[in-house]
């Protein structure tokens, strides 16, 4: 077993280096040099991110890269991407570059409404209960004054406050279920802060009050935003359809739509076709300096919310037209948090135009309809594996640490032969011996 700490957060961060180095690699001379190579040389940056979360030892690189000529509304974006999964960004731009010649991508949010709830026990008479809430809502508004003026005076604030009885799921519980409008912040510490202020208030208010014992459990946000939705569509002419001479506009549509059928019936199917989407949606969500990990939990929820795990697009052909389109749950923002900190952040934010955060909820669910286009269409017609393995042929090839001769003879070798791990290791074996 290895030995436990006292103050680790409180060490230097050299000092902490050298207590895992120490503890966990003790024979390995590499492990300080790597953590240290990772540093930015730059001092006032690394200190920025040091300062980012806790305990921090070193940086964690991921690849900043950027798929153009996404047509949305009319409007040429080049997005920025923030993954390092082989193919996504090359399957992203070359859906982008599909639909630019066919009118590009609609999009339009639908609603921006997100959502907060103080849990709450109360053994007393529930009707006496509705009663004190209804005599004391306005209450609840004129006790976060301090806190949403700023917000207020932005357009957004508090929009309802309810009383949620879920007695039948839970013996004595209840909720605040309050609405929110947050503009261009994502809005999770607003939120928050008037839900503890909405606890106070309800804890002094019940105490002259109620005749019951009432025993606030929590106060949080809740990162299930279904009114915080997002539309993404394209859609064409069907014999505008396919660029493959091989397969005709009407065969791949039909197999098209198949595909996006059983993901809607399928659950073990929709997960990966879901998880498809999230490769689009989170690359834009990171390098955008949003939370990802809220993100994804809100989109599955949505995913499941007719009580089976469900496809988040869908597709049709009508009239002659096909159009494939997504709904989907999106909580963004484009001021506060990293925005404003980290310098590829403002950077990324730049080159989307500085956009609101109804404006980026439509650039993300435009990269995730993309994707998930590009995967669909792969595993129509090639195949998912062709294109995705040339990609990693690169990282195949880093693994044996090919030199730069030995990759460009092997990426000129596989342009005619096909990708496996297997058969590249075969074929870097060959050719040093060879040499």
């Amino acid at each position: 077993m290895h030995k436990t700490i006292t103050g680790f957060s409180k060490l230097s961060k050299s000092d902490k280096i050298d207590w895992i180095v120490d503890t966990y690699f003790p024979n390995n001379n590499s492990a300080k040099i790597i953590l240290k190579q990772y540093w930015n040389s730059d001092n006032k940056l690394q200190q920025l991110h040091d300062e980012f979360i806790e305990n921090t030892i070193t940086n964690y690189y991921l690849p900043f890269g950027v798929a153009p000529n996404f047509l949305i509304n009319g409007k040429t974006y080049t997005i920025p991407m923030t993954i390092e999964e082989s193919s996504v960004v090359a399957a992203a731009s070359k859906a982008a570059k599909f639909w630019f010649d066919r009118g590009g991508f609609k999009t339009e949010v639908i609603s921006t409404t997100k959502i907060g709830q103080v849990h709450f026990t109360y053994d007393g008479n529930t009707e006496e209960l509705t009663s004190f809430f209804k005599g004391m809502k306005s209450k609840f508004f004129e006790d976060t004054t301090s806190i949403t003026k700023s917000m207020n005076n932005r357009g957004g604030g508090i929009l309802d406050i309810e009383l949620k009885n879920q007695t039948e799921k839970l013996n004595n519980y209840y909720q605040l279920h309050a609405t929110f409008e947050t503009m261009d912040a994502m809005g999770a510490n607003f939120i928050n802060s008037c839900l503890e202020q909405f606890a106070i208030t309800l804890k002094s208010e019940a105490k002259t009050t109620l005749k019951g014992n009432l025993n606030v459990v929590m106060s949080i946000l809740s990162n299930y935003v279904p009114n915080c939705l997002v539309r993404a569509e394209v859609n064409c002419k069907i014999e505008d359809l396919t660029e493959n001479p091989n397969v005709s506009p009407e065969a791949f549509a039909e197999k098209f739509i198949q595909a996006v059928r059983i993901a809607e019936i399928e659950p073990y199917r929709a997960v990966t076709h879901n998880k498809g989407i999230m490769n689009g949606i989170d690359a834009v969500v990171l390098a955008t300096g949003n939370d990802f990990r809220a993100v994804e939990a809100g989109v599955h929820a949505y995913a499941s919310r007719n009580g089976s795990y469900s496809s988040l697009t869908h597709a049709e052909v009508k009239d002659g037209t096909f159009k494939f389109w997504m709904e989907i749950p999106l909580a963004l923002g484009t001021v506060g948090g990293l925005t404003s900190l980290h310098p590829l952040v403002k950077l990324a934010l730049e080159m989307l135009g500085k956009p609101s955060a109804k404006e980026l909820m439509q650039i993300v669910a435009v990269a995730g309809l993309a994707q998930n286009f590009a995967a669909l269409r792969s595993l129509t017609t090639t195949g998912i594996q062709e294109g995705h393995m040339k990609m990693h042929l690169m990282n195949i090839l880093n693994q044996f640490e090919a030199t730069t001769e030995e990759k460009d003879k092997l990426v000129s070798h596989f342009k005619t032969h096909t990708v496996t791990h297997s058969s590249v290791v075969e074929a870097i074996t060959n050719l040093r011996a060879n040499h």
